[in-house]
């Protein structure tokens, strides 16, 4: 038998060290082993069984097509009314926001909101650590303060992200915008919200107060690969979910925002369309965020 590998299958065959001998002069070149036959041992690629998982959530976004359509005309609609779209996630979910805007491929329009307190804990442990940040994520009121800052109008939209939708800072921040006019968007994975508890007192989650729900297709637990002898599953799959969703967003409102003849500022690599142009680029898109985001204070107090 011959030790190989089938990249396109995804299955592996296992064999003896020997069928590997250390005598052979080219090391790297598969050999017989004829002293002693075993039966291979046919095992799924973790790789495999993984992307074959994250072809499922693309699966799942593309049924949502329609609902996705919708949100982009939605979000479409605040920025050609010269408004903004506000985006916020806590934790992880703060991925997702700063895949909307600003990097390659994005443009002006949106608002990220990101607090560090609930999103700043590469360091884990310690100061700014995950468990203050876990914490604070379930402090109510918090939200009201966060939006506190903001000159909000109608004619905004916000994109409130939660992989489970239960944590008290999503679900209070997305009631807040409701309560100021704004129309919501979730995305959540709906699996995991509907086997979760909700953290606020009243049992009302993320979608209790979205006008339209996305859901990223991770299951519940969000990681989806089972490892032999490993107890617990891994790699999740609600970034990837979101990412598709967010981007097929962003997609849609470029769309839009072309066919009424204010096609968007999009940052640009320069090795695309030229370093200076890409620098132009740049330059006036951060231009236009500000100018945007100057409107979000100009009311403030008044």
């Amino acid at each position: 038998m011959w030790k190989t590998c089938s990249a396109n299958s995804g299955w592996r065959t296992e064999l003896p060290r020997r069928a590997w001998p250390e005598r052979c002069g080219d090391p790297g070149r598969p050999q017989l082993d004829l002293a002693e036959p075993k039966p291979i041992r046919y095992v799924l690629s973790v790789t495999a069984a993984y992307l074959e998982k994250c072809r499922g959530l693309v699966d799942r976004v593309a049924a949502q097509e329609a609902a996705i359509r919708t949100v982009a005309d939605l979000f479409a609609a605040s920025i050609l009314a010269g408004r903004m779209v506000h985006l916020f996630g806590s934790g992880h979910s703060r991925i997702l926001v700063e895949e909307m805007w600003p990097r390659y491929g994005s443009f002006p329009g949106f608002n990220p909101i990101v607090e560090l307190s609930l999103s700043f804990h590469n360091l884990v442990v310690g100061a700014n650590g995950q468990r203050q940040a876990m914490f604070l994520e379930n402090v109510p009121g918090l939200a009201a303060r966060i939006l506190r800052n903001f000159d909000l109008s109608p004619l905004d939209s916000a994109l409130v992200v939660s992989s489970s939708g239960c944590n008290v800072v999503p679900i209070e921040m997305a009631e807040e915008f409701r309560r100021r006019g704004v129309r919501v968007v979730a995305i959540v994975s709906l699996a995991h919200s509907a086997a979760s508890t909700s953290q606020r007192a009243d049992g009302r989650k993320l979608t209790d107060f979205a006008d339209v729900v996305l859901d990223t297709g991770a299951p519940i637990g969000d990681a989806m690969v089972t490892v032999p002898g490993l107890a617990t599953p891994v790699a999740p799959g609600s970034t990837v979910g979101g990412c598709l969703l967010v981007n097929s967003i962003k997609a849609e409102v470029a769309a839009r925002l072309t066919a009424a003849g204010q096609p968007p500022t999009v940052l640009s690599a320069g090795v695309l369309v030229g370093r200076e142009r890409a620098t132009a680029l740049f330059e006036a898109a951060y231009d236009e965020h500000a100018r945007r985001l100057a409107r979000l204070y100009e009311n403030l107090g008044v």
